[in-house]
């Protein structure tokens, strides 16, 4: 069987999906990499376009299962590239269990003006990422950002987002890079006609608690999506946000597990 590829969201890394797997009934083979730029996957000096993700992610999906289609599960930013993905190649893609990743609200062409000066004047430094006295230190401060994590896993988060510097202190992981503002509008209207080439079946799960589904307004809603992607289904998380791999796993992973079982490959369709 192909294994289930993970994607992470922005800043995030692979290893948070541990959480999600730890709640797993079943042993799933799962290939959880890092985005470039992020964890310990190498940086980009001339930036990052989403393009360049739709190219990364065909190269592992190349590499791990060169025939058969895959089950994708992403979060957020993880979530979106696996969903255009899915619309650009639909005969590579079985199944999609995705994760808040609804994309983003609509962008009047206005701001092209304010983001591409601001971008003009962020090229010309790469800010340093932070740094902390410790691995508690960050954990504690991941905890006051995200007081949804519980507080047995923000070591761990901690431990999957930054590593240890030669001086002893701990430092974020990833390009400082990707705080730059993006020169290229967001354009909803190209997202949604990517969306409608999506042949596989679709798991959409959303935080009831969720930070940033309500800034889409009438665009967030089940109407919507299941307009532009009819085999699409909705579940809702109670008590989790944005992060609800991390915040409620034990709820996530049944639900998403049970997907993945009824849309499992079986040897028949390969």
């Amino acid at each position: 069987m192909p294994p289930v590829i993970l994607l992470h969201g922005w800043q995030d890394t692979g290893d948070t999906f541990q959480f999600l797997v730890d709640a797993f009934r079943e042993d799933w083979p799962l290939v959880a990499p890092d985005w470039r730029g992020f964890g310990r996957s190498g940086c980009s000096q001339n930036g990052y376009w989403f393009p360049d993700y739709y190219a990364d992610l065909e190269a592992v999906i190349d590499w791990v299962s060169p025939q058969a289609p895959v089950a994708l599960v992403g979060h957020s930013m993880g979530g979106n590239i696996a969903s255009l993905y899915a619309g650009f190649r639909p005969q590579r893609v079985r199944c999609l269990a995705n994760l808040e990743g609804f994309g983003l609200p609509r962008t009047p062409p206005t701001h092209v003006l304010a983001t591409t000066r601001k971008w003009l004047d962020q090229v010309k430094t790469v800010p340093p990422l932070k740094d902390y006295e410790s691995f508690e230190q960050l954990a504690g401060i991941i905890a006051f950002r995200y007081p949804r994590f519980p507080a047995a896993r923000t070591e761990f988060i901690a431990r999957a987002w930054a590593a240890q510097t030669p001086n002893g202190r701990v430092r974020l992981l990833g390009d400082s890079r990707h705080r730059w503002v993006s020169p290229v509008i967001y354009r909803r209207e190209e997202t949604e006609a990517v969306w409608r080439h999506i042949e596989a079946p679709v798991l959409l799960l959303l935080g009831e608690a969720s930070e940033f589904l309500q800034n889409l307004g009438a665009d967030g809603t089940d109407a919507a999506f299941k307009a532009l992607i009819p085999q699409i289904e909705t579940a809702r998380i109670p008590g989790a946000g944005h992060m609800l791999h991390i915040e409620k796993p034990e709820l996530v992973a049944p639900i998403v597990e049970n997907f993945l079982s009824v849309h499992r490959l079986t040897a028949t369709c390969i």
